[in-house]
């Protein structure tokens, strides 16, 4: 006995004797999981089933043919029965401990024919039991196969499709006699063992490794089932081709909202002439005469009565004892059909056929040539039973054709039925091929006959020929599916799902655990099918799964196998079975049934589980109580009385079989001791046998549970029928649209559609009741769906009642009603029965009170769950989930009751008040509440005859003049949307009246009630209605207290700027107010923010340009409902206008771009307008012409002072007057020519005036003629001599910058509008703290309206939020403090010092890029830099009052002790000189840098050419040869140099290697923008320079300037830098004036001396 046997039967004593490891037998029995099986065998009346007592409650059990298994909480496995793997039997009473399985937490266990299987809770699977057709697969202990493994073993389930092979996560097992199934997490079916029953693409078997099942893959496999040799899949439909794949809420539902019909018609076949056999596969002559041997008998002792395992309970020769086992043996000569004579596996007969479609065969010769070819084959004679065995079961061996690889005695009992097409008296050919040769004879000669003109099939039930005919196919295998995209839904976790014989329960799963299962399903059969049990209209095998047509619409949701019959359990709780009925297990008259048939079922019974055994099946229902009921139909033991002795039980399956008149269950009859039992939750069966779990109610928990998923699978019963018997007719039917008329055609096809949802969502939820009773491992009731999908509940049943409602209020009921007295016609008493209405007229059906009888369904929500909510402590989880749904639902009750009586009054208002007149008032949302006729209310001041009448509804107030409410008559009307309608009572008693006043977007008007209740009444309705439209309760508002500001939309009618619009946004107290969009019907748009009824804020503006056909768009600031402030204006033109405004005109500054639409060239005018109009000064670039213009402007003109360039180089300055030049005025042109003179028109001179030629001459006198055409010349040429007083004084004339515009008078409208920003008046006085405000008010607005800033743009946005301490002195301690502020303000375009600082870079690219670069603006180009940094300066000073002046002193904080600064910015004084420069130049000039150093580069260009001239031949000399060139003294050479941290001696060949540090700091330059940072460039290159020399010197060295000028003038050279002329003459422009004296400037000087040297050089 090996060590794995002796804990087993360790474990067996120590359960006999009632102890057990870590567990102890509880002495009461559990609660739950109470387990009873009996055998199905014996008179209903005297069965006895037996509880199975164990110390924890059972979760799940599964039975085989003569075993079973059990799982209890905890993840432990019991085994009882015959154990054959084993050699033990053990009783139910004392199961045996499954000890390997220990500490693996087992979450579901399966039991095939005489194997078994378990899955782990990390999805891993183990296998034990009988393993000769490798039903157990290749268990890795050892890793070699054996014909029985007795302890569970791990079987790896590994995807070898991806790479890397991954494990696959089991959820579930189905296990068969010779084959096993898995379900994956993925929803993929795997396979292992032999058959055609496993669905694979192979020829070989057994197959010993799980392999995956291709001919499902890509599709949702929500549930497995086996059979003895057939497997059955519950699979998810796949959605419409044509379905909306974006839309959720459709998708979830797209399989139940359809109306399937299942078209009965005969399709025509036509046999291909590839010899095809039934599986599909071609057929060769070259099959073998190999045989195949009886199943060798393993010597086990067998159940009762000794059968074997495979024959039949009524099969006399399938009787074996057990001595006639053990000496039967195989004949001599007789081989496996799969293993050759050494042993070795053979290739599978199948590799041999091959897919052939040329030809049909329609001739009987063709046909007859067929079986010839087959019959050439060495067959072996088998004896068949007697004529006598009408009932042998041929259910357990007719299939015995198909592959197996342990064929079994069974086979020398097999035998057709008698009505067998092809059977033969003395003899049945058996071969050893996997494909049924019987199969193939009927499957042909059905097809002759159809081909001959006969319409139905022997091999198919007569009864559903008709029916069969539709879903009757060829039997070839279907072609494979495509894979999908993705799984629709996934398993949970863990998820277990109780199996009975191998059947499943997989559709359990939900959709990834959150989701309602779907209801759209299909059935998939595949294996041996000669009983029928493939339900495909036949009898033939299926290597393949293939979907059984006549339940795709059935909305199945659970399958069971029996060993030779199929159940399927529907939504709607009806049952189908199809297979053998030899002992009525499919619960009709119809033997054998090859298509899914329905169960007879007793009235009011309602089918919620079903299990298949070997011939019977168990179902469980919903009966008159909330206790669940047992039915049962098939195999029954009757009583035989021997004449003096007791009474006693003979086995049926003792005797000869029955004939079909005796004693079984052909009904499903009702199991009486069911109601002992408690409350099922399960069913399982498995051979004879059966097994119920079930729960005892405890404090009503169980009972609640039961109640709910009993009441919701009746309701979904009964809205299937309603939808079934009158809603699809109605719906479909042509004539009802014209009949109920336009409004009511449309509601009532918004009705159909709302009532087929509510119905889906009833059968899904219904199922999934079912699947939460079913699992008994997680019924947690906080994962019940009418909590975790409250909210879907609550839409659909409010959706629902919305459309009930609706068609009342319309009167579409009257009509409906005739309409459904013609169109179901008969079936009107069958819907009379499902009405709820005790008003029913003559027998006809109320359909008013059928259609809100649903909405009743709440109320048991609430109850139901007020009952589970009574079973927690107030303190745990569960009683708060379940009271706050309690809550919900009752409060969804409620409200669903109130809208029903709402349309009912509504109903009968309309119905008392029906008329033309009346009729334009009512609409089907539309709700009365009440009305003056019976509550009286007039208008305030109304004439003593005039009658006005009031009518309150749920989304208007509407007010008829001329009415006379009695009549239904009125003269004129008007609707005040109660969106937009403001109540409020008149608080002022002097006048005596009761009244309310009623304000609208457009009027306001008093009414006056006629007694203070009336006044209340009204008030409180009045209230609560524009409560309950705004989205309120509708029930709390107090009179007065409706929301003054809120969000609707409305239509103006009146005279104004708004008329005809619409708006949708804020409003307060009637007016438009916070932010909306206004749209007038010619196409004006604005989008933006409202104050006071008019635009105000930010706003975005569109205004259609009728002529151009483009419109015009404005984006900025509004006031007052004018364009004001700083926007974006784009015309229809083209043109683009981004500046000012005031008052819907352009002022201030401003840029206005014209593009190719516009009238006149393109062209950018940058400056100052006013009044739409350009004045002041701006700059205009006519990109046409290639001329830039800056100077003043006046209405649109160019006049005064004003420079023009041109692309050509040609300067002017001068004065322009209407337009034009006129006046003095100087040109000078690109070669320095230069004319002062006086100008009459653009470039046209005419007067006296000087030439100056770039050689120095010049001409004197009077010119005339266009400066580009040619000048006529009177005057005197003079060539200078000497410098003479008048070169001076006509050198002073011809000076540039005499006539151009100021610099302090450019760009004044750009800081205008700064100071504007911050608050400031014209005169750019304001209060301080006024403008910090309004700083921060922008940049909050701006972080709150700009959804696309980055993570470092919102940081800086909220540092910037915070005012900073402006008030204080400013002293060396805080200073860097504003200047980091700076910082960050400059750098953010919202803060206005960040928008000043992009306007002026703006301005400045627009004047000196492109045209603009010219040399002699240089001067200007500075000094406007400069004007901007004094400007800038005083706006900084404003918000920071303690900052000096301009060149001020900044001091050490007092406090502190002084400390000196060594910095160029520090004085002696240990205090900070503070200049603008310092202050700004690095926020301003970094970006100005391009277009001002361009300007350097253009003045520098002549001089930079000589300067590198010289730079190029000097590199040319080696080191040694330069420094003595430039006369630097020996004692400074250097002697080493070091490359890549060695050292190498400098030769006089050497270049590039002395001072390399220096040299590349210096080159550094060039990186650089800021005046200072370039010094700190030059400071750092005479420290490297220094440091290299001191190791040459003594210590105490110190500079002069004979020693450092040639040195300094090597590292210049040696650093070739490129404009070093236009960085020298910038930094001397614009460096800080404090540090011109210093140090600093004294290494600039040096710096320069160096580059006139370098340009001053002698080229020879």
């Amino acid at each position: 006995m090996t060590v794995a046997s002796a804990q087993i039967s360790a474990t067996f004593k120590r359960v006999q004797t009632g102890s057990c490891p870590k567990e102890k037998w509880a002495p009461t029995p559990p609660e739950r999981g109470l387990l009873h099986i009996w055998q199905c065998v014996g008179p209903t009346a005297q069965l006895h089933p037996e509880r199975v007592l164990l110390p924890r409650p059972v979760l799940q059990a599964a039975l085989g043919e003569h075993h079973g298994l059990l799982l209890t909480q905890g993840g432990i496995v019991y085994s009882f029965g015959e154990l054959f793997w084993r050699d033990q039997r053990v009783p139910l009473s004392a199961p045996v401990l499954e000890v390997n399985l220990l500490g693996k937490m087992v979450v579901s266990v399966a039991a095939g024919g005489f194997h078994c299987g378990a899955v782990t809770e990390q999805g891993a699977v183990y296998m034990w039991g009988e393993n000769t057709a490798g039903q157990c697969g290749l268990t890795e202990r050892g890793g070699t196969t054996s014909i029985a493994v007795s302890e569970p073993c791990l079987v790896s389930v590994v995807d070898n499709d991806v790479i890397p092979p991954a494990a696959v996560r089991v959820v579930d097992l189905a296990l068969g006699r010779e084959h096993s199934l898995a379900l994956s997490a993925q929803n993929e079916l795997w396979a292992w063992g032999s058959g055609c029953q496993l669905g694979l693409v192979t020829s070989t078997f057994p197959v010993w490794r799980p392999q995956k099942v291709e001919h499902l893959a890509g599709r949702h496999v929500m549930q497995v089932a086996c059979g003895a040799y057939h497997s059955l899949a519950l699979v998810l439909s796949l959605p419409p081709q044509n379905s909306n794949t974006h839309n959720s809420s459709e998708n979830m539902e797209w399989g139940q909202s359809l109306q399937y019909s299942v078209t009965e018609r005969e399709d025509s076949f036509t046999v291909d002439g590839g010899h095809y056999c039934p599986l599909g596969v071609e057929l060769t002559e070259d099959t073998t005469d190999e045989t195949s041997p009886r199943r060798r008998a393993l010597g086990w002792r067998l159940h009762s009565g000794g059968r074997s395992r495979g024959c039949s309970p009524g099969s006399a020769t399938g009787s074996l004892s057990e001595e006639n086992t053990k000496e039967k043996n195989v004949p001599v000569g007789h081989t496996d059909p799969l293993t050759q004579t050494d042993g070795s596996p053979r290739s599978h007969l199948l590799s041999g056929w091959r897919s052939n479609k040329k030809s049909a065969l329609i001739h009987e010769v063709e046909f007859q040539n067929l079986l010839q070819r087959l019959s050439n084959h060495s067959l072996e004679m088998q004896p068949t039973s007697g004529p006598g065995d009408t009932d042998s079961l041929s259910s357990y061996t007719s299939d015995e054709s198909c592959v197996s690889s342990t064929p079994s005695t069974d086979l020398l009992s097999s035998s057709y039925k008698e009505d067998s097409p092809i059977k033969s008296q003395t003899s049945r050919p058996y071969s050893s091929s996997p494909v049924c040769l019987e199969d193939i004879g009927l499957y042909l000669e059905t097809q002759i006959h159809t081909l001959q003109g006969k319409k139905s099939s022997s091999l198919s039930n007569i009864r559903q020929k008709g029916k069969a005919a539709g879903s009757r196919r060829c039997s070839l295998p279907g072609t494979p599916t495509g894979r999908m995209s993705g799984s629709p839904w996934r398993q949970r976790s863990g998820a277990r799902r109780l199996s009975s014989g191998g059947q499943s329960q997989a559709a359990a799963a939900e959709e990834d655990g959150h989701r309602l299962p779907f209801l759209n399903t299909e059935v998939w059969s595949w294996g041996r099918g000669s009983e029928g049990q493939l339900g495909h209209g036949d009898q033939l095998a299926r290597l393949q799964p293939l979907c059984i047509k006549t339940l795709t619409a059935e909305e199945v949701i659970q399958v069971a196998a029996g060993s030779h019959h199929s159940l399927a359990l529907t939504a709607h709780c009806q049952v189908y079975s199809w297979g053998s009925n030899m002992c009525g297990q499919l619960g009709h008259v119809n033997s054998p049934a090859t298509v899914p048939q329905q169960a007879k079922l007793s009235e009011g019974l309602r089918v919620w589980g079903v299990s298949a055994g070997q011939s019977h099946s168990v179902l469980v229902a919903d009966g008159d109580c909330v206790q669940p009921v047992l039915l049962y139909c098939g195999q029954q033991q009757e009583f035989v009385s021997v004449p003096g002795e007791k009474s006693t039980q003979i086995p049926r399956s003792s005797q000869r079989s029955p004939s079909r008149a005796e004693s079984y269950a052909v009904r499903p009859t009702l199991l009486p001791f069911c109601m002992e039992m408690g409350y099922i939750s399960s069913v399982c069966s498995g051979g004879q046998t059966c097994g119920v779990l079930a729960d005892q109610n405890v404090m009503g928990f169980i009972s609640a549970l039961h109640e709910l998923a009993s009441r919701e699978r009746q309701f979904y019963c009964w809205t299937n029928s309603v939808r079934r018997l009158l809603v699809s007719p109605l719906r479909n039917r042509e004539k009802v649209c014209p009949s109920l008329g336009e409004p009511c055609s449309h509601l009532f096809l918004t009705l159909c559609e709302s009532f087929v949802r509510l119905s889906t969502l009833i059968g899904r939820h219904s199922t999934s009741l079912t699947y939460f009773l079913q699992n008994a491992q997680g019924r947690d009731v906080t994962s019940l769906p009418l909590l975790t999908h409250i909210v879907h509940f609550m839409d659909i049943y409010k959706d629902y009642c919305s459309s009930v409602s609706d068609f009342q209020v319309m009167n579409g009921f009257h009509s409906l009603q005739k309409l459904s007295l013609e169109c179901l016609g008969s079936q009107q008493t069958i819907l009379s029965q499902l009405s709820v209405s005790d008003q029913s007229v003559n027998g006809d059906v109320d359909l008013v009170s059928l259609f809100y009888w649903p909405l009743q369904q709440l109320h048991h929500y609430n109850r139901v769950l007020l009952k589970l909510e009574t079973c927690f402590d107030v303190l745990t989880t569960e009683y708060q989930s379940l009271h706050q749904g309690c809550t919900q639902y009752e409060s969804l009750s409620l409200s669903m009751l109130r809208k029903k009586k709402e349309a009912e009054a509504t109903f009968f208002f309309w119905k008392t008040h029906s008329g033309k007149i009346t009729e334009v008032l009512r609409l089907p949302q539309r709700r009365v509440i009440c009305e003056s006729s019976s509550r009286s209310l007039t208008l305030q001041n109304a004439g003593r005859f005039s009658n006005h009448w009031f009518i309150l509804f749920n989304d208007a107030l509407v007010h008829t003049q001329g009415a006379i409410p009695s009549q239904n008559f009125f003269s004129t009307h008007h609707v005040y949307p109660l969106t937009c309608l403001w109540v409020k009572p008149v608080t002022d008693d002097s006048s005596g009246l009761y009244a309310i006043r009623v304000t609208c977007p457009e009027e306001s008007f008093t009414v006056v009630a006629s007694t203070p209740q009336e006044k209340n009444k009204w008030l409180r309705f009045l209230n609560q209605a524009v409560d309950q439209e705004l989205g309120g309760g509708g029930q709390r508002s107090s009179p007065g207290l409706t929301a003054v500001s809120r969000t609707a939309s409305y239509v103006f009618t009146a005279e104004g700027r708004f008329k005809d619009a619409q708006y949708t946004g804020g409003w307060f107290a009637g007016r438009v107010h916070g932010r909306g969009t206004m749209k007038w019907p010619d196409g004006r748009t604005y989008r933006g923010n409202f104050k006071n009824g008019l635009e105000e804020g930010y706003g975005e503006c569109i205004i259609p340009n009728k002529v151009l056909n483009r419109p015009d768009s404005y984006q900025g600031h509004w006031r007052d409902g004018k364009i004001q402030g700083f926007g974006k204006y784009k015309y229809a033109s083209g043109e683009v206008y981004e500046g000012c405004f005031a008052d819907g005109l352009r002022h201030g500054y401003g840029m206005l771009s014209s593009g190719k639409l516009a009238k006149n060239s393109p062209s950018v005018f940058v400056g100052h307008w006013v009044h739409d109009k350009k004045t002041g000064y701006g700059v205009y670039d006519d990109i046409s012409r290639g001329e830039k213009y800056m100077g003043q402007w006046l209405d649109e003109q160019r006049h005064g002072n004003a420079v023009v360039v041109t692309q050509y180089g040609v300067y002017y300055e001068g004065t322009f007057r209407d337009n034009k030049m006129s006046g003095p005025g100087l040109v000078v042109s690109d070669d320095d020519t230069a004319l002062h003179g006086e100008f009459s028109d653009d470039w046209i001179i005419n007067g006296k005036g000087v030439l100056a030629l770039s050689n120095g001459d010049y001409l004197e006198g009077l010119f005339s003629g266009e400066w580009t055409t040619g000048l006529k010349v009177v005057g005197t040429y003079t060539k200078p001599v000497g410098d003479e007083p008048e070169i001076r004084d006509r050198n002073i004339l011809l000076r540039l910058g005499q006539y151009r515009v100021p610099t302090d008078q450019k760009w004044v409208c750009v800081f205008d509008e700064c100071w504007t920003r911050l608050g400031c008046d014209a005169t750019r006085i304001g209060d301080r703290s006024t403008a910090w405000e309004n700083i921060a008010v922008t940049i909050s607005t701006a972080r709150q309206h700009s959804s696309d800033l980055s993570r470092s743009q919102i940081k800086v946005l909220e540092c910037l939020e915070f005012i900073p301490q402006h008030a204080n002195p400013v002293t060396t301690a805080n200073y860097d403090n504003i200047r980091r502020y700076l910082t960050k303000a400059c750098e953010t375009p919202v803060h206005p010092l960040g928008w000043l600082v992009e306007t002026l870079v703006t301005v400045y690219r627009m004047t000196y890029v492109g045209v603009g670069s010219n040399r002699r603006l240089l001067r200007q180009a500075v000094q406007e830099v400069q004007a901007y940094l004094t400007q800038f300066y005083s706006i900084i000073r404003f918000l920071f009052p303690g900052l000096p002046e301009d060149g001020g002193m900044i001091p050490d904080p007092p406090s502190s002790p002084s400390k000196c600064r060594h910095d160029s910015n520090t004085s002696e004084q240990s205090v900070m000189v503070l200049s603008c420069s310092s202050l700004l130049l690095p926020l301003v000039l970094p970006r100005l840098y391009p277009p001002l150093f361009t300007l350097y580069c253009l003045q520098e260009e002549q001089l930079e050419a000589q300067y590198w001239d010289r730079i190029i031949r000097l590199n040319k000399q080696p080191d040694q040869s330069l420094l003595h060139f430039l006369g630097v003294q020996e004692k400074f050479w250097p002697v080493w140099m070091s490359i890549l941290g060695e050292k190498k001696q400098i030769v006089s060949s050497s270049k590039d290697a002395c001072f390399v540090s220096a040299v590349e700091t210096l080159q550094q330059i060039s990186t650089t923008f800021t005046p200072s940072d370039k010094l700190i460039v030059i400071q750092k290159t005479f420290e490297e320079l220094t440091q290299e020399v001191k190791p040459m010197l003594d210590g105490n060295f110190l500079w002069c300037m004979d020693d450092l000028l040639p040195l300094f003038l090597y590292v210049v050279i040696r650093a070739r830098i490129r404009n070093l002329g236009a960085e020298v003459s910038m930094i001397e422009d614009l460096m800080d004036p404090n540090v011109q004296h210093g140090e600093l400037g004294l290494m600039f000087t040096t710096l320069k001396a160096s580059y006139i040297h370098i340009q001053q050089e002698s080229t020879t």
